[in-house]
């Protein structure tokens, strides 16, 4: 089977790339929103992520990845109770996309040709421990949307149809992508997700060139361009799960609270969100780094991603939801 596209060699886009790094760091984040034209590498980084992401252990056979044999539901089919390694998921959630699909329902089949009646997981399920992806996140059907939220907000997906009663566990990274002008994101859907970020079309010459010639590479000499990639890939994979490691020994000073929260009332967030969103953010870019404390730094590289979307909108203002914030950074944060 062909690999993606390694997540090293993606030219440029630095703040999509980190964004997705820090929350294979710490995912309770909440998730990534990247938006941008056509064409500017959205898709092939997150499924360049899921080759890049270290493998989890989970029940072998189990639905829904469960680290511990207790720990696997009652209606499983099929799981063995050894624990075996696995890559993190990476589920595709498609536009027109049924309810039944995303939750899971009644196993027909089953219910047909054995009259029992035994429960068919669905995308949730299989997403559980890993990433959800959903490519033009902006045209999603508004049920698909309410019914995302509840589970996102609750890390549990509970189904109460044709006479199942089913909860297990949903706990994933919501990565979505999309084109803007062809459509805006509901503001609920909006506000779950920890990062955004918007790309666009590099404008140098040299840039674009040299994604034409890694792109065709790839085509033409895919063995030799994996191999090539694949010690920088190796070492990504390395920082991320050094991170990992010392992300709860990390310091956090109370400077770095105070700061998020003036940051957030200079900038007009609603809730609390922002900060939460903020700090985790930054805590997991200073683990990365390989640094012993949270400070500043981290929140000025982080600020525009975790509260450019949390802004309310200002019609007056030309300059744009990042450019508020970066402003709002120079003057909070000097």
């Amino acid at each position: 089977m062909k690999q993606p596209f390694p997540f090293s060699a993606i030219v440029g886009q630095e703040a999509m790339k980190q964004a997705m790094i820090l929350t294979a760091v710490d995912p309770a984040i909440g998730g990534v929103l990247v938006f941008g034209d056509r064409g500017t590498g959205k898709s092939t980084a997150v499924r360049a992520l899921a080759a890049l992401l270290p493998e989890i252990e989970a029940i072998e056979g189990c639905p829904v990845n469960s680290p511990r044999a207790e720990m696997v539901p009652d209606w499983a089919q099929g799981a063995t109770g050894r624990l075996v390694t696995k890559p993190t998921p990476v589920i595709d959630l498609p536009l027109g996309v049924t309810e039944d699909r995303v939750v899971g329902a009644l196993d027909i089949e089953r219910a047909l040709t054995r009259g029992e009646k035994a429960f068919e997981p669905g995308l949730l399920a299989r997403a559980n421990r890993g990433y959800l992806y959903i490519d033009e996140v902006n045209l999603l059907e508004d049920h698909i949307v309410d019914l995302l939220l509840d589970v996102a907000q609750s890390g549990e997906n509970v189904v109460e149809r044709e006479g199942l009663s089913i909860r297990h566990p949903a706990r994933f990274v919501l990565v979505g992508s999309g084109n803007p002008e062809e459509g805006e994101l509901r503001p609920q859907l909006l506000d779950r997700f920890g990062l955004s970020v918007e790309v666009t079309s590099p404008r140098d010459i040299e840039t674009r060139v040299e994604v034409i010639r890694r792109r065709d590479a790839y085509e033409t000499n895919y063995g030799a361009f994996i191999e090539t990639w694949r010690p920088q890939d190796a070492a990504l994979r390395d920082r991320i799960l050094a991170a990992r490691a010392s992300l709860p020994a990390l310091h956090t000073p109370n400077t770095v609270l105070h700061d998020c929260a003036a940051l957030c009332i200079a900038i007009g967030s609603d809730g609390l969100r922002g900060e939460l969103t903020l700090l985790r953010a930054a805590r997991a870019l200073a683990a990365f780094e390989g640094d012993d404390a949270v400070g500043r730094i981290h929140l000025k590289a982080v600020a525009p991603m975790s509260l450019s979307h949390r802004l309310r909108r200002d019609p007056l203002d030309e300059a744009g939801s990042t450019a508020r914030v970066i402003r709002a950074v120079s003057e909070v944060l000097p």
